[in-house]
C-alpha cells in the first residue's frame, strides 16, 4: 500500500497509540477528586503542556475540543458572541477550509458583513489587501497557515502584525491545521489571538483537537454543562484521545526543521518526474512541501482516484471534506480550468521517492488503459 493522503488524515504513530491504550486503562473520571481521577487528571495536564510549548503558549492558554471544525467555529462564533453586537464584519480568506468558510456563511445571512479576500491576478495573497479590508466595524479576521487543497502558504505573520498595529482590538484567528508541526509554529510570532489545531493530521487520534486562546481574549463558552476545561468547553474530557495528541505532538515537536528538508526533497522529486511525464503542477514552488497539486490531462479526478485505489495507492482529489463537490479553491488560485483532472498528493515523513516511482508509473497506466475504454 502506498498512501499518498496524509492531508486528509495521518496513520496513528506507536507513541499515540500506546497513549490512547494508557488512557483507556486510566479509566477514572478526570474531574473525580480520587485517585483514579487524579492519575487521569494528570495524563491531560501532561498533553497540555506539551502542546501549549510547541505552540509558545501558556498550558491555560490550550482547550481541547473534539477536532478543528468545533475549534475554528468556536472561534468565530464566539468572537461574534463576544463583539457583534458592536462590530459587524468578519474578515477571511476566499480559500479558507469549510470549518471556517461554512460559519462565516452562517454569520453572514444572519447579517453580519463578510469580507472575503482572493489572491491577486499573480495567485498570490497580499497581506495589504486584508489590512486595508478592516476597520473599526471589524471584530474578527480568520486566515488558514496552509492551504488544505495547495500547500500555499499565506501571509498570516504579516496579515495579523498590519491588522494588530492599526486596530489592535480586532481578533486574529487562524486554521493551523495543515500547518502545525509540519511547519514552524509559535502564536507570538503569528500574532494570533487564535489557533485551531488538529489531531488526526499529525499521526494522532481522530476526534481531538485543540483552540489556542490568548490570555486575556474572553469569549462565551458555546457548551454549557459541568464546567470542564476551565469552564470553557464542558463535557468530560476523553482521555484517551488528549493522551494521544500529545503522545504524537511530542514526538514531533523536536523534528519539525528536518522532516520539512526531508519532504521538500519529495516535493521536488515529484515535481521533477511530473515534468518529465507532461503532468501540471498547480502548487507554487514555495508552496508547504506536504501539499502538491497536480493535474493530468485528459483523466477525470475521480476516474483516475480510483484506478489508483484499485492498485493500492491512496489520493484525493481535493480536500476530504468536500467529499467529491466541487471545490472552488483551485478556482481562486486560477486553475478553474484543470480542476476537473486534478489530484492532490499529500506527504509524510515516511513516503519515499520509490512511493513517487509506482504513483507515476500507475498514472501512465492508466493513461494507456483508460484511454482504451474511450
Amino acid at each position: 500500500m502506498i498512501y499518498l493522503d496524509n492531508a486528509a488524515t495521518t496513520a496513528p504513530c506507536r507513541e499515540a497509540i500506546d497513549a490512547v491504550n494508557k488512557g483507556l486503562e486510566v479509566f477514572g473520571n478526570p474531574s473525580s477528586l480520587h485517585r483514579l481521577g487524579l492519575d487521569a487528571e494528570l495524563l491531560i495536564t501532561n498533553a497540555r503542556e506539551i502542546i501549549a510549548e510547541s505552540i509558545g503558549a501558556e498550558s491555560s492558554e490550550i482547550y481541547f475540543t473534539s477536532g478543528a471544525t468545533e475549534s475554528s467555529n468556536t472561534a468565530i462564533f464566539g468572537a461574534f458572541r463576544a463583539h457583534g453586537k458592536r462590530k459587524n464584519k468578519l474578515i477571511i480568506s476566499s480559500v479558507e477550509h469549510p470549518a471556517t468558510a461554512n460559519p462565516a456563511l452562517q454569520l453572514e445571512e444572519q447579517g453580519c458583513e463578510v469580507v472575503r479576500i482572493s489572491p491577486r491576478a499573480d495567485g498570490r495573497f497580499y497581506a495589504e489587501d486584508f489590512i486595508n479590508a478592516a476597520d473599526e466595524n471589524t471584530f474578527l479576521i480568520s486566515v488558514m497557515y496552509v492551504n488544505n487543497e495547495t500547500g500555499y502558504i499565506l501571509p498570516v505573520q504579516e496579515i495579523f502584525s498590519g491588522i494588530k498595529k492599526k486596530y489592535p482590538q480586532i481578533l486574529t484567528h487562524c486554521d493551523c491545521v495543515q500547518g502545525y508541526m509540519k511547519l514552524p509554529v509559535k502564536v507570538k510570532k503569528l500574532g494570533a489571538d487564535m489557533l485551531s489545531l488538529s489531531g488526526h493530521k499529525i499521526h494522532a487520534p481522530k476526534g481531538i483537537g485543540a483552540l489556542y486562546l490568548k490570555r486575556g481574549v474572553h469569549l462565551p463558552s458555546l457548551i454549557y454543562g459541568g464546567g470542564q476545561e476551565s469552564g470553557f468547553r464542558s463535557g468530560t474530557e476523553s482521555v484517551p484521545l488528549i493522551a494521544g495528541f500529545g503522545a504524537a505532538a511530542e514526538k514531533l515537536s523536536s523534528t519539525v526543521n528536518s522532516r520539512y528538508k526531508k519532504v521538500s526533497a519529495l516535493r521536488d522529486y515529484l515535481t521533477k518526474r511530473c515534468e518529465e511525464e507532461s503532468i501540471t503542477v498547480n502548487s507554487q514552488p514555495d508552496a508547504s512541501p506536504y501539499v502538491v497539486s497536480i493535474a493530468v490531462e485528459n483523466l477525470k479526478s475521480e476516474v483516475l482516484l480510483h484506478y489508483l485505489e484499485k492498485k493500492e495507492i491512496y489520493v484525493s482529489s481535493g480536500s476530504a471534506c468536500s467529499k467529491g463537490k466541487k471545490s472552488s479553491v483551485l478556482g481562486e488560485f486560477g486553475h478553474s480550468a484543470v480542476s476537473d483532472v486534478t489530484l492532490r498528493i499529500s506527504f509524510s515523513s515516511e513516503s519515499s521517492e520509490a512511493d513517487i516511482d509506482s504513483l507515476i508509473a500507475e498514472i501512465n497506466n492508466a493513461r494507456s488503459e483508460l484511454a482504451k475504454l474511450k
